[in-house]
C-alpha cells in the first residue's frame, strides 16, 4: 500500500486533512483486492490514524481523519449533530434550471434498496430524512450534452445521498456508474463529484479551520 501516494493537506497531533483521489477506498473493503484504501495508506504513515467519516470510492476531494480516541469521540460528535460544514462540487447532466432562491433545496427520504445493495432509493414512507442544498454555479454553452455545473452543501449525511437527491430531480451525475444510465456514464471516464470545502472546529484548540481543494474537472 503506497502510503507515500497520500495528498497530507494538514497534519497535527490531533487531526489530518487529505485529498483523497477519486477510485479510492476510504476504508477496507471485502476481499484482498479490495485492502488499499485512504485509511490504510494514512495508518502506514500515522500509527494512530482514524477513520470519523468517509466519501464514496468514485468521490474525490477533502476528507479528515482523527489522530487517537480522543480527537475521533470529539469529531465523530460534530460530524453527528452537523457541527462540520462540507460542501462539493458536482457536474450533472442537462440544463438544472437556477432555485428561486439563492441556494435550492432537495429533502427527499433515502433508504437502502436491500434487493439492490449498494444502491439507495426515494421512499418516502420508509426513508430517512434527507436535506441538500445546492446553487448554481454554470451551465454549458455549447451542446450537446447539455451539462450544469452545481456546488452541494449535504445537511445530512447519508450514504450517496448527492448521488440519489441528484438523479431523483432528474440531473445525475456525470460519470456515474451506479445510478446514471448509460447516456450519463459515458459523459465522464469518473464521477464528477468532488469534496471541495470543509470546516470545522479543531479538537484540541477549538480554532475554526478552513480546507478547500478546487475540483480537478
Amino acid at each position: 500500500m503506497p502510503s507515500d501516494d497520500l495528498q497530507v493537506l494538514y497534519a497535527d497531533e490531533s487531526m489530518l486533512v487529505f485529498d483523497k483521489p477519486a477510485g479510492l477506498l476510504s476504508v477496507p473493503g471485502r476481499g484482498e483486492d479490495k485492502q488499499d484504501c485512504l485509511s490504510a495508506r494514512a495508518q502506514q504513515r500515522f500509527s494512530d490514524a482514524r477513520i470519523v467519516h468517509r466519501l464514496d470510492m468514485a468521490t474525490s476531494g477533502l476528507m479528515v481523519m482523527a489522530r487517537g480516541a480522543a480527537a475521533q469521540r470529539y469529531l465523530n460528535d460534530a460530524f453527528a449533530s452537523r457541527e462540520i460544514s462540507k460542501r462539493y462540487v458536482a457536474v450533472v447532466d442537462g440544463h438544472l434550471p437556477a432555485p428561486a432562491e439563492p441556494w435550492g433545496l432537495i429533502d427527499l427520504p433515502i433508504i437502502v434498496d436491500w434487493p439492490n445493495r449498494p444502491r439507495r432509493v426515494i421512499d418516502p414512507v420508509m426513508g430517512k430524512p434527507s436535506v441538500t442544498q445546492w446553487r448554481l454555479l454554470a451551465q454549458s454553452e455549447a451542446g450537446p450534452p447539455s451539462m450544469t455545473r452545481v456546488e452541494l452543501e449535504p445537511v445530512t449525511g447519508r450514504s450517496h445521498q448527492l448521488r440519489v437527491h441528484l438523479l431523483a430531480i432528474g440531473h445525475a451525475i456525470a460519470g456515474d456508474q451506479l445510478y446514471g444510465s448509460p447516456e450519463v456514464q459515458a459523459l465522464s471516464d469518473r464521477l464528477l463529484l468532488h469534496a471541495c470545502s470543509l470546516e470545522l472546529q479543531h479538537p484540541t484548540t477549538g480554532q475554526t479551520l478552513h480546507f478547500a481543494s478546487p475540483a480537478p474537472f
